[in-house]
């Protein structure tokens, strides 16, 4: 097997900083969308330390709460998903671009492929979290009762 010559490894690490930017942005993302997913786990926690204490319409309101934060923690943990699938995709991408150089495989093809499935991953991962978010300002609406200007 002929050793690739510096200069070609320099031409692939050259290749690979746009993946391993686009890492370090998802990366981001990810850490974002964790935080989401540790508030509400949080808000569910603590509704649930109340849930056997209230009664009539406060009771009510707990458990339609934490359906919907029950529902909530499904679409976060499926973004949460996606997003890791698309980085270990991204990494896979980027390993073999140094693999096809070294062992000169010609699988140009395959790791096209697996860059386009981790765009789609990652653009998933990004609509599940436009879902939640969209799903977390319909929940977080101020109660009628309590914007009163004027106490009775």
């Amino acid at each position: 097997m002929n050793m690739p010559a510096v200069a070609t490894i320099a031409q692939t690490i050259s290749l690979s900083v746009s993946p391993v930017f686009l890492l370090a942005g998802l990366g981001a993302i990810l850490n974002l969308i964790a935080g989401r997913l540790a508030r509400v786990v949080d808000r569910a926690r603590a509704l649930e330390a109340l849930h056997p204490r209230s009664q009539g319409m406060e009771h009510d309101r707990h458990v339609a709460e934490l359906r919907l934060l029950d529902r909530r923690m499904a679409i976060i943990n499926a973004a949460l998903f996606l997003g890791v699938a698309s980085a270990i995709a991204i990494c896979v991408v980027v390993a073999l671009l140094f693999l096809a150089e070294l062992a000169d495989l010609r699988i140009g093809t395959m790791v096209a492929l697996l860059f386009i499935l981790a765009m789609v991953l990652v653009t998933l991962g990004l609509i599940f979290f436009l879902i939640e978010v969209r799903l977390s300002l319909s929940a977080t609406r101020v109660r009628v009762e309590l914007l009163e200007r004027e106490r009775r």
